[in-house]
């Protein structure tokens, strides 16, 4: 069957997979921190931007390319960084690396990835991004940026939007513990999904290998956290600063909220800004991160990046419309690849690109240039 027929949105994806991974799964992938009100937010502040379609624009094909750090991309879309990608689907960082390797999208592979850099870096291509959570010990940074940089990664995302750890109490409640393991009562969740069950009878329990590699370092942890926690820091404007010396390839900072912060790092060195609110499982009394987009937009020159509530091409469309240069998901292509393996991953691109082509006609819009004079103003 065509899979447009079975799945023509990501939320058919989404409803699939969540039939097809354990519970405790789902809940560490869908969950949020808090009551999850800056999750809802996030979809509702979207729905909230509106945008007027013209007419009489003739038939035309809509040019979805988009530059970014240099490279240029058949769509503004980048695959986000997911820690423990192989708890979700068995094989998660490779399938997607081979998949933006495919599409020439950015696939951005975190630092709490269960594979190691040099095992997913080869399968990316010349798409590589590596997410870093600042690690407190000099040494152990220069090390991870080296093994990131050999790997093939030439474009680093450091995250700043988790200073401590978040409680994220739906997580906590399904079961999983770090490292993951199946206790009876997870072995239980793991016997009725039997696709699942196979992937990770072949890969193994999955691990947070690259920081296992820093295992020496001892301290005691709640169960639902990681040996991550005892590796990484708070960073400074310092410590940006020292890693902006280290690193020789673009270097991006995700999970900025405040114009103030994006004008600060256009001078001190950044290449690009992500506005995110770490899908709203770190805080959970902020705004939605579409409401601080135009702000930052219009703070920096830098390129800016966008994640948080995105579920279709028209959700693309108003970021872009609101100053973003390109989109980044996380969720969906998990989504993906839950439901359908591999292909899954490729099929959520497809339907993003089909969405914007639609609604682009819709608005009677050759490019992202034009979008921004679709948005309905408030009256």
């Amino acid at each position: 069957m065509n899979a447009h027929a079975r799945y023509p949105a990501i939320a058919d994806l989404k409803s699939r997979a969540r039939g097809r991974i354990p519970h405790f799964v789902w809940e560490y992938l869908d969950s949020a921190t808090g009551v999850e009100a800056t999750q809802r937010r996030n979809r509702t502040a979207l729905d909230q931007v509106l945008m007027n379609p013209s007419i009489l624009h003739g038939e035309f094909t809509p040019d979805l390319t988009t530059t970014l750090l240099g490279k240029t991309h058949p769509l503004p879309i980048g695959i986000a960084p997911v820690g423990m990608s192989g708890l979700i689907w068995p094989g998660a960082e490779q399938m997607l690396a081979r998949t933006a390797a495919r599409e020439n999208i950015p696939y951005t592979l975190s630092t709490v990835a269960s594979q190691l850099p040099e095992s997913v870096g080869p399968h990316a291509g010349d798409q590589g991004w590596f997410q870093l959570y600042p690690p407190r010990d000099p040494a152990i940074r220069e090390d991870i940026l080296n093994r990131a940089k050999n790997a093939g990664f030439h474009t680093l995302v450091l995250t700043v939007d988790v200073p401590v750890a978040s409680r994220r109490e739906r997580q906590t409640r399904g079961g999983l513990t770090q490292p993951p393991r199946l206790t009876p009562r997870l072995a239980l969740q793991a016997a009725q999904c039997p696709a699942w069950l196979m992937g990770i009878r072949k890969t193994g329990m999955p691990r947070l290998r690259l920081m296992e590699s820093y295992s020496d370092i001892k301290g005691t942890l709640p169960a639902n956290q990681h040996i991550g926690y005892l590796l990484r820091t708070s960073p400074d404007w310092d410590y940006f600063k020292s890693l902006r010396d280290a690193w020789d390839g673009p270097l991006v900072v995700k999970g900025v909220s405040r114009p103030e912060d994006a004008a600060r790092l256009t001078d001190e060195g950044a290449d690009a800004v992500w506005v995110s609110t770490h899908a709203g499982r770190q805080f959970d009394g902020g705004p939605a991160s579409i409401e601080t987009l135009p702000a930052i937009r219009a703070a920096t020159d830098l390129p800016v990046i966008f994640d948080s509530g995105i579920e279709g091409g028209l959700d693309v469309l108003r970021a872009i419309a609101l100053g973003a240069d390109f989109v980044m998901l996380g969720r969906a292509f998990h989504y993906g690849l839950a439901a359908m393996g591999e292909p899954g991953a490729a099929h959520v691109l497809d339907i993003l690109r089909q969405d914007m082509i639609s609604n682009m006609g819709q608005l009677g819009t050759r490019s992202f240039r034009e979008l921004s004079s679709c948005l309905r103003q408030p009256q």
